[in-house]
């Protein structure tokens, strides 16, 4: 297990003299706490015996119906007994890792991928095998190869792992079309689909998209997360999967925390039951979409000739591209010295790849510190393109700039 790319910048990037572009916080400044504090303290007052105890090692049966109704905006239908609770969708991701994975066996992840994702798969030794993704997400062709190329290898694939909609780090949608072809792709050549969905409903057009697991309850398994569209502090997450597959994930979680914590399920649970949860999720909604508006238009006005970016239409991230022969881990320690901050590529890649992107997060700062952030990567990038066309490839990596942040440096 190794630190991440994106938890290795968290010192440097908290300081307020540096405009962070890395880290995918989600702003929570919106969230109605005079509401939320009420909520908890009466939680305290009448449910106190059974918020502050053990809970179920599958969770709490109430927010489990909740939760069923929270998928219904995705087109899924579900029962509660399929659903289990975990400690945000990250432990869920780790739960079905360690239920499928031995050690050398591959799974399949778009490419970029979930830097969480990665670390993961890491930690239980999965082979990741990248498929290539464009601005529709995943390419069924490139998935089909790769099927195919891993088994005349002589590998065994577990597992897709995919974010379809508002990717992170890409940033892009999937298709319907695309869904369907993916979802029959695996179905003939059996590889389970696990769909990762933590922002499907932060979409900011107004439509949301299907999920893969909507259209099939036994090839896929579905993770959701509150962190997105209520409190990332609560850490309450969930995964909808097949009856023998839950069985087994309810068993692993027990192993891993005996039961997620009473307190908050149940505060999400009273949320949900006591507050227009949709409504609030509407205005998550028109505050990233006016930050992202706010980084689309920067990037416009400012970035140089040969850098190009994906343009969301929901989420937190838009991926960069750099113009040939910038190197954008390189590049970071000089950028932080300008007091900006982001997430290089290669930290979505299991192979080394993406050297010449970045992931860009406009979720958390203002839209005046997105502005004021792209200006100064734009400068920090125009010197390195400068430099470059003075002295080579050669002549940019030696210029002189900040070691590369590690995780305890403040």
């Amino acid at each position: 297990m190794t630190a991440s790319e994106v938890r290795s910048l968290f010192a440097v990037a908290s300081r307020p003299e540096v405009v962070s572009l890395a880290g995918g916080m989600p702003n929570i400044s919106g969230l109605p706490l005079d509401v939320v504090g009420s909520l908890v303290n009466d939680l305290v007052a009448k449910r106190g015996m059974t918020a502050l105890q053990y809970g179920s090692g599958q969770g709490d049966p109430a927010l489990r119906e909740q939760i069923c109704d929270v998928m219904r905006p995705v087109g899924i239908v579900a029962h509660p007994d399929d659903v289990t609770v975990t400690v945000g969708s990250q432990q869920a991701l780790d739960l079905v890792t360690r239920i499928f994975i031995d050690p050398g066996d591959v799974i399949l992840a778009e490419a970029p991928s979930y830097v969480g994702a990665l670390g993961t798969f890491r930690s239980y030794q999965a082979s990741v095998v990248h498929v290539e993704m464009d601005e529709h997400g995943l390419v069924p062709e490139r998935l089909s190869a790769a099927i195919a190329a891993v088994r005349a290898s002589g590998k065994t694939i577990k597992f897709l792992y995919t974010i379809p909609s508002y990717h992170n780090p890409a940033g892009v949608t999937m298709t319907a079309s695309r869904r369907a072809e993916v979802l029959e792709i695996s179905r003939r050549a059996d590889v389970l689909v696990i769909e990762d969905d933590p922002y499907g409903l932060l979409g900011f057009d107004g439509e949301v998209p299907r999920a893969i697991r909507a259209d099939d309850a036994e090839q896929v398994i579905y993770l959701g997360s509150f962190s997105k569209t209520f409190a990332p502090g609560l850490r309450v997450g969930w995964a909808l999967a097949p009856h023998a597959v839950r069985e087994k994930l309810v068993l692993a979680a027990e192993n891993s925390v005996l039961c997620p914590p009473a307190f908050s399920q149940l505060t999400v649970s009273e949320y949900l039951a006591g507050h227009d949860w949709m409504a609030q999720v509407k205005d998550f909604r028109e505050t990233y979409r006016e930050r992202r508006d706010a980084m689309l238009e920067a990037l416009d006005d400012l970035m140089p000739a040969g850098a190009h970016w994906t343009r969301p239409s929901g989420g937190f991230y838009v991926w960069l591209t750099l113009p040939d022969g910038i190197d954008a881990k390189a590049m970071l320690p000089r950028a932080v010295t300008n007091r900006v901050a982001y997430v290089p590529g290669t930290a979505f890649f299991a192979d080394g790849f993406g050297s010449r992107s970045m992931r860009l997060s406009y979720c958390y700062p203002t839209p005046e510190r997105i502005r004021e952030g792209v200006r100064r990567l734009a400068q920090v990038i125009e010197q390195e393109m400068e430099l470059r066309a003075t002295f080579g490839a050669w002549g940019a990596a030696q210029r002189p700039g900040l070691d590369a942040p590690g995780p305890d440096q403040s």
